[in-house]
């Protein structure tokens, strides 16, 4: 499993986004959940990895013809220009559309460099780019095969983020946070605590915040460390997905899910 691990965590935790929820006790098939800009994008990037597009022009063509997603403000602003020049944002968009990254090259330098790049477009501050980083990093070290305290110590050395705390301590007091360094760690963490992928999903949304996103971010570890995801969450967010993208997830799936075993 790929990046439909995070195309879920984004998909059900779309409803909770803005009516957060405190308990990983919540209806993850509620009828209004859809896909946000964090499926848009995760797509978009997936699509310039398999056939080496422009990541810029790319990024910009599908947030154009997928409008009103729920994108932030200022990358809104960027979909309106022509002159794709970054912004020196650090927010979390550039953490959510990353994961494809991580899955797709046999090497960690390589991760964190296409990784940067695509940050860069946008999310050209230390942060930004920062938070890609740890995100592709983390589903690259759990293709790998490496142990979640493995996983824990490379990310916590390597990024400076302090993941020593548990959900439980933050989920009274955690607010809403766009941010790479205010979503990132936390979306960590929800994989660290999880025993499978849906837990790992259910966690991440628990926790409020920006929950499509950091279950987004969650998602995609999660599906690389655990690599099965319950039918029953795939077919349902594949039935709210456009034909294109599924077309994108299934062709991604077919080159890299395998060879990555």
């Amino acid at each position: 499993m790929t990046i439909i691990g995070s195309i879920i965590g984004d998909v059900i935790g779309s409803v909770y986004e803005f009516d957060n929820i405190r308990t990983t006790e919540f209806d993850m098939f509620h009828p209004n959940c859809d896909f946000t800009d964090d499926t848009v994008l995760t797509i978009a990037v997936a699509d310039c990895v398999l056939h080496n597009k422009d990541l810029a022009k790319t990024i910009w063509e599908y947030g154009r013809a997928y409008p009103n997603r729920g994108y932030g403000g200022r990358f809104y602003g960027w979909l309106q220009q022509n002159q794709l020049q970054p912004y020196g944002s650090f927010g979390n968009g550039s953490a959510m559309r990353v994961s494809a990254v991580g899955f797709a090259y046999d090497d960690m330098d390589t991760v964190l460099e296409v990784a940067k790049e695509t940050a860069v477009v946008t999310h050209n501050h230390p942060e930004g780019v920062k938070g890609a980083q740890a995100t592709a990093a983390a589903i690259f070290l759990a293709i790998q095969g490496r142990s979640k305290q493995e996983m824990k110590d490379f990310l916590s050395q390597k990024f400076n983020y302090d993941l020593d705390f548990t959900l439980d301590a933050i989920r009274p007091t955690y607010e809403f946070d766009e941010t790479c360094q205010g979503t990132v760690p936390q979306a960590i963490v929800a994989f660290l605590e999880s025993a499978d992928f849906e837990h790992a999903i259910r966690l991440a949304i628990s926790i409020g915040g920006d929950s499509d996103t950091i279950a987004c971010i969650t998602g995609g570890i999660a599906s690389a460390y655990y690599k099965q995801i319950p039918v029953a969450m795939i077919d349902f967010v594949l039935d709210r997905l456009p034909n294109e993208y599924i077309e994108i997830i299934n062709e991604f799936e077919a080159k890299y899910a395998f060879q990555r075993n």
